[in-house]
């Protein structure tokens, strides 16, 4: 009889650890389980609009980035009507085995204007009778590693934003109201960027392969940079960045024909400065140094917010013939008021200011500054100032473009300033917001004046539902004296009529 219960209580006293072992492991199974491991974001926009601003390039068609009355043809004077559209899905995979060790990040843009063309291939086309057009652009593809919940570093085709901040953690209003507000650098690129958060302190540094070219000779572009944020206390934080960009391409690569970088014909298009080495090839090394500092930009925390910057270009380029020194400065200051219930109640001032040249390069020196724009088209997009035609707009889909469509203003320098209003009629329903700007050229053009423009617009919004906004947008510009210089208003023997335009359009974040 002893012989039957000792050995039920023997078994029971082996297996009891393997039974504790298997619920342990079932606890740890499930709840990596219940971990998601796609994660899926999407941006949905449409917009449709009336303007007097058109291209006069029909191969374009329609496909417009860079500044009115340059290189991409874009003049006024007809009104044009379009609908347009976009769709970006953003994707995460994270193996609930790895434990958020890695996680594959990618995003994908879908672009048309509608009735535009079908059945064929290429980028933002398919949206006519019949569709089917193979029509998908690949943003973004990397890995971000994840050892340490403080560190983040990402390989890969990625985003290279002129911020400290993680891109994938980071809301879009934080992204262009901190650091240097996307206005030197705002795209993206292949190559590997390290984040690392310790306390109040934040570090990064990144390098990436703008253009390769030929893998047997030394005719790369590469992009170097380091960034360092303190944060003073719970509201106010300060930094410095550095910025390195080694260019032996000499102007291979780039967009279509028109290659890249310091002396190509992408200059004309993108609205920015142009070194006329003419048949020479060139080698450029260009720095960017500088400071940001912000406190409760957004007005999350308090009543007043302000953010800006201030860096320094510096550089030389060479050819076999000559050398130009590149030294130019740029800043930028916003101050912000929340007067009323909510954030949406408020009124903001911005001002930025770089400086310019007008000798081109006859001296030996370039006294503007450089951006991501002279390297790609959009490689800068500065879009949070409140503007729509003096400086550009961020709603839109293929059109993107204004007077000024970067701070270097074609090397001609820019002092420009928004005062913008905005005001709850129904508190997180209804929002109306108005802006006044005006800009001129720290230097002026040949046979212009310095008076680039001055700009009214006003925009309404209902909110439908969370994340989902119906708006109404409208602008005007009224063109100064700077236009008078058939330099920078398209050979024209008068200066342009000015521009205006009127869109609305629907926008939905998916989450």
């Amino acid at each position: 009889m002893k012989k039957i219960i000792y050995i039920p209580l023997l078994i029971l006293f082996v297996i009891s650890p393997l039974l504790a072992q298997t619920e342990k492991d079932y606890e740890i199974k499930k709840e990596i389980a219940d971990k998601d491991e796609f994660k899926f974001i999407g941006y949905y926009f449409v917009r449709s609009e009336i303007s007097n601003t058109y291209p006069t390039n029909e191969f374009l068609k329609g496909q417009v980035v860079g500044r009115l009355f340059g290189g991409n043809s874009t003049q006024t004077g007809q009104q044009s009507r379009f609908t347009e559209q976009r769709f970006i899905p953003i994707i995460a995979y994270s193996p609930r085995l790895f434990d958020g060790y890695a996680t594959m990040r990618m995003s994908f843009e879908f672009d048309w204007t509608w009735g535009d063309a079908n059945y064929g291939a290429g980028g933002n086309f398919g949206g006519a009778f019949g569709a089917d057009f193979v029509n998908m652009q690949t943003q973004n593809l990397f890995i971000e590693f994840r050892p340490q919940k403080n560190f983040f570093l990402n390989v890969g085709l990625t985003r290279l934003f002129d911020n400290i901040r993680v891109p994938a953690y980071t809301f879009t209003e934080d992204l262009v109201h901190t650091g240097y507000r996307l206005a030197l650098f705002g795209s993206d690129a292949t190559g590997a960027a390290a984040h690392y958060l310790l306390d109040d302190m934040r570090f990064k540094a990144g390098v990436y392969q703008l253009y390769e070219n030929n893998v047997n000779e030394n005719d790369d572009v590469g992009l170097f940079e380091f960034d360092f944020e303190y944060d003073l206390d719970i509201k106010n934080s300060i930094g410095l960045s550095l910025y390195y960009l080694k260019d032996h391409g000499n102007g291979e690569g780039g967009v279509s024909i028109l290659g890249q970088g310091l002396n190509s014909g992408l200059s004309n298009y993108n609205g920015v400065f142009n070194f006329d080495f003419g048949n020479e090839d060139y080698i450029a090394n260009v720095l960017w140094l500088g400071t940001h500092f912000h406190g409760d930009p957004t007005l999350k925390q308090g009543r007043f917010g302000y953010g800006g910057f201030a860096f320094a270009n510096l550089g030389t380029a060479e050819t076999a013939t000559q050398k130009v020194d590149i030294l130019g400065f740029g800043a930028n200051l916003r101050l912000a008021y929340k007067y009323g219930r909510n954030r949406n109640d408020f009124v903001a001032l911005d001002g930025t200011f770089t400086t310019g040249d007008k000798q081109n390069i006859r001296d030996g020196k370039y006294n503007g500054v450089l951006t991501g724009n002279n390297w790609t088209a959009p490689g800068a997009v500065f879009f949070s100032h409140g503007l729509y035609l003096l400086l550009p707009h961020g709603n839109v889909v293929n059109r993107f473009n204004a007077a000024v469509i970067d701070i270097q203003n074609v090397g001609y320098g820019l002092a420009a300033a928004s005062l913008v209003g905005s005001y709850d009629i129904i508190p997180n329903k209804l929002k109306a917001k108005t802006g006044l700007g005006m800009g001129i050229a720290t230097v002026s053009p040949t046979d212009g004046g310095s008076t680039i423009g001055t700009e009214i617009n006003f925009n309404l919004l209902y909110k439908l539902k969370v994340f989902m906004d119906l708006e109404l947008h409208a602008a005007y510009l009224s063109l100064g004296d700077f236009y008078d210089s058939k330099v920078v208003n398209g050979n024209s023997l008068t200066r342009p009529e000015n521009p205006w335009v009127f869109f609305a359009s629907l926008k939905w974040i998916m989450f």
